[in-house]
């Protein structure tokens, strides 16, 4: 978030609570233990508790809307959770009321509409995803066939990667002009066989690279265009 300081952010290695074990909840507890965070799941669906018991390190059955199940299991310690129930916007709502009731700081809320979504920040929410809307986005940007990543920030600004258009190839990226003409910049190049490297003036493009670009997503989707 723009206008956080350093101290206003989670420390990278804090445990997490992750309340819900779907398809979202799971993936993103999965992906923590990966970086080698601390996760305690909260799931009030025996068959998912016991489907994800052997993979997660601690998941407890538990109904996360009872505000004094949430104390019992000490979630009021933890300063980072993750809300990703997403079939119920009531059960949604009441457990990010008691979450931020228990003090949590930073709270990522799966939203499932833009009014959901709209709730979950006025009760306290400082962090609302919207992982269905968010991935048809992606997908939309890449089914041309030319983008092979996308990413797309709050302000409209986008980094991709790339297959370099013709009129860069064969030529510096001080020659091609792309960021006069299109007002996108090449950050990197990716050659076949070598290691990633930033571009400066002098980096030459070959039609077998992949670019690294960024700047503002209609630029770059005009950009993209280009045979």
């Amino acid at each position: 978030m723009k206008g956080r300081s350093l101290a206003d952010r989670p420390a990278h290695n804090q445990p997490v609570l992750v309340v819900g074990l779907g398809r979202f909840g799971a993936a993103t507890a999965e992906q923590l233990i990966r970086q080698g965070r601390e996760v305690l799941a909260i799931e009030r669906d025996p068959a998912l508790v016991q489907k994800w018991s052997a993979t997660l390190t601690h998941v407890v059955e538990a109904d996360a809307t009872n505000i004094d199940a949430l104390q019992q299991l000490g979630a009021q310690e933890f300063a980072s959770a993750v809300v990703a129930v997403g079939t119920s916007i009531e059960s949604s709502v009441l457990i990010t009321v008691n979450l931020v009731d228990l003090g949590i700081e930073h709270l990522w809320v799966k939203a499932i509409t833009p009014p959901h979504g709209k709730i979950l920040t006025r009760i306290g929410a400082n962090h609302v995803i919207y992982p269905e809307a968010d991935a048809g986005a992606r997908v939309a940007h890449l089914v041309s066939g030319r983008l092979l990543d996308f990413i797309e920030f709050d302000d409209g600004f986008g980094i991709v990667k790339m297959f370099p258009p013709k009129e860069t190839q064969g030529f510096t990226i001080r020659e091609a002009s792309v960021r006069s003409k299109y007002g996108v910049t090449i950050v990197g190049v990716k050659s076949p066989g070598e290691d990633f490297t930033y571009a400066t003036g002098e980096t030459k493009v070959s039609g077998r690279d992949l670019l690294i670009v960024s700047g503002h997503v209609d630029l770059i989707e005009r950009f993209a265009a280009r045979p």
